[in-house]
């Protein structure tokens, strides 16, 4: 009687695992080595306080690979100097940066990039005035929800250093927080190769085109030669921009603000060409046959015939579409029957361009460029296209979303100035205040509607 009575006493509350045991002493199963089982006693990685008695104690498998904790950085050492009022905080040196310098200049530097210069005019090109103006409008509302909640995340609580990707895993918990975060690093990997991409095409396309490595003998070519050059300065542009990284971002802060003064001199400078095109447009010249569009390597002179002296002689675009250079030759039916025109490719705002181009215009891959509104005699159906024939050709099929996926990386520059929260002077104060929502009020008010659930430490 006396020993059934010690078993039972055993198997509810002594030291042995029994059936009557609630919570297990070792998370391996049919384990024997108490000493192994207790090295994990006390490291639980339940979210809230509640479920440390009823998690599994699996979970403690994984806290020795990551310690996480869901309190903001600085929020455990301000509740353990609450409670132990001898605790003495360690000495950080306060950031300088405020909302001007820390939020406001390197959102507008990221916001005007590479897609703002290269892409949106092809993108208004081909989408037409009306569309364009839809993908700017859907956008940007995509960007006002990202900056409506990340101000929200701000100002309901501690801002620690580490940017967005530690104010979105601490405030949606691990899950949610990895998978953003991981969302985050590939969307910045990708944004740092397009950056870089469209620096070399503005310097060897613009700037300075005799810099190019590879160069193309033909039109044919000129897309595997870029594409060489820009694996070469790629490259090098790389290894600058990792050299800035492990010297130092501040000294690139330094510099701020002569960057921010540079890009609002080239938007400065689209606006002023656009008022001197409409009074003085540039030389531009731009030469079809009937109403397709060609390109000028191959000839020189946009015509099919020539005066030299008192003789008609061929021109060098005669030879392309014919036999030979002889007037008796054999010509393509198309460059027979349409003349060759030469209009100019920028005409101006004056001109009516901007009412021909309200609509949109999409192309699919390999078609040939045509102008709308041009006079052409056109073929039989059917009739092959000759690729040999200095045509210029799409190179891409574009359609709505397509267009969109190319111009929204020009507003994803909005969380530059949350990524450098912990170079921020007051981060709580001057995140909401660039991204449009109204700062935390007295004692823990969020826009006027109290807060009870903030924590001591979150009150100001």
């Amino acid at each position: 009687m006396l020993n059934n009575l010690t078993d039972c006493e055993d198997g509810d509350g002594g030291a042995n695992p029994g059936d009557g045991n609630p919570k297990e002493s070792s998370p391996f199963i049919n384990s024997t080595d108490t000493e192994k089982g207790r090295e994990y006693d006390g490291k639980n990685m339940a979210l809230f306080e509640e479920e440390m008695d009823t998690s599994p104690m699996v979970s403690s498998l994984l806290s020795g690979l990551a310690n996480y904790t869901n309190l903001p950085q600085g929020s455990r050492e301000h509740e353990e100097a609450e409670n132990n009022e001898g605790g003495k905080k360690k000495p950080v040196q306060a950031p300088r940066m405020g909302t001007f310098m820390g939020v406001y200049l390197p959102c507008l530097q990221n916001i005007f990039g590479v897609i703002l210069f290269l892409r949106l005019t092809w993108v208004v090109g081909i989408a037409g005035i009306m569309e364009a103006f839809c993908m700017v409008f859907i956008c940007c509302s995509c960007t006002m929800l990202t900056a409506i909640s990340m101000s929200a995340i701000a100002t309901n609580g501690v801002v620690p250093a580490g940017g967005s990707y530690y104010m979105i895993s601490r405030s949606l918990g691990p899950e949610f927080g990895g998978a953003v975060g991981l969302c985050f690093y590939l969307g910045t990997t990708f944004a740092g190769a397009m950056y870089i991409l469209g620096t070399i095409e503005i310097l060897l396309a613009y700037l300075f085109p005799a810099m190019a490595i590879f160069k193309a003998e033909d039109a044919s070519g000129e897309a595997a030669a870029m594409l060489n050059n820009m694996r070469v300065y790629g490259t090098c542009v790389l290894t600058c921009m990792a050299t800035v990284v492990f010297v130092g971002v501040k000294y690139v802060n330094k510099f701020a603000l002569v960057f921010l003064g540079c890009v609002i001199l080239s938007i400065l400078a689209i606006y002023a060409g656009v008022i001197k095109s409409a009074f003085d447009p540039p030389n531009f010249p731009i030469c079809l046959l009937g109403n397709r569009t060609l390109s000028r390597h191959g000839f020189d002179v946009c015509a099919k015939l020539a005066w030299e002296g008192n003789e008609t002689v061929t021109t060098r675009l005669w030879g392309l579409f014919c036999s030979s250079r002889f007037l008796n030759a054999t010509c393509d039916e198309y460059f027979t029957r349409n003349n060759v025109t030469e209009i100019q490719g920028i005409p101006g705002a004056a001109s009516g361009l901007i009412k021909e181009n309200l609509w949109s215009s999409y192309l699919t891959k390999g078609v040939i460029v045509e102008r709308r509104g041009m006079p052409s005699v056109g073929l039989a159906e059917g009739t092959p296209v000759d690729m040999d024939h200095p045509y210029v050709f799409s190179d891409m099929t574009s359609y709505f979303t397509l267009l969109v996926g190319i111009y929204f990386p020009s507003v994803t520059g909005i969380m530059a100035g949350s990524n450098r929260s912990g170079d921020l002077r007051d981060a709580q104060k001057s995140i909401p205040i660039f991204h449009g929502s109204s700062p935390k009020t007295e004692a823990g008010e969020l826009d006027g509607v109290p807060s009870p659930e903030l924590r001591p430490w979150d009150r100001r």
